[in-house]
């Protein structure tokens, strides 16, 4: 039985930075040129990719690393 392309282990921490840094999901889309749309999709786990420019934007904002955002599940 083939798996599931759209099933991965990733897990995206986006929710509890914003918490920590008092910032609402509009704040960082203007911050990082986003919609909140797509950083909803993030932050929901259902993106299928991440750009390495939007990536960075985010972490500049957050003022965290990629590791710090995203981790593997078992």
């Amino acid at each position: 039985m083939a798996e599931n392309p759209d099933h991965h282990r990733i897990a995206v921490h986006l929710d509890e930075f914003l918490e920590k840094r008092e910032m609402t999901l509009v704040e960082l889309s203007s911050r990082v040129g986003l919609t909140v749309a797509n950083l909803s999709i993030l932050k929901n786990g259902h993106a299928k990719a991440i750009r390495f420019s939007t990536l960075t934007a985010i972490c500049d904002a957050l003022n965290c690393t990629p590791s710090d955002l995203l981790s593997l599940r078992k």
